[in-house]
């Protein structure tokens, strides 16, 4: 009776872990996406900076 009131409990307990487990994957995966997201947002912003750059040179709008 004991035994089989702490198999069931483990059993509960190892359900709950794996849930957990693949909850932490998915937030990964997420959190990969939205690092991969924040990198392709830098570059463009980095190529936007260097037109303008260009732009002011080519026009001597350039402070300094």
């Amino acid at each position: 009776m004991i035994k089989e009131k702490h198999t069931e409990r483990f059993s509960r307990i190892e359900s709950r872990i794996s849930n957990l487990e693949l909850t932490v994957a998915g937030m990964r995966r997420d959190l990969a996406h939205m690092y991969g997201e924040i990198v392709e947002q830098h570059a463009h912003t980095d190529q936007l900076v260097a037109r303008i750059e260009r732009i002011e040179r080519r026009l001597e709008l350039q402070d300094g």
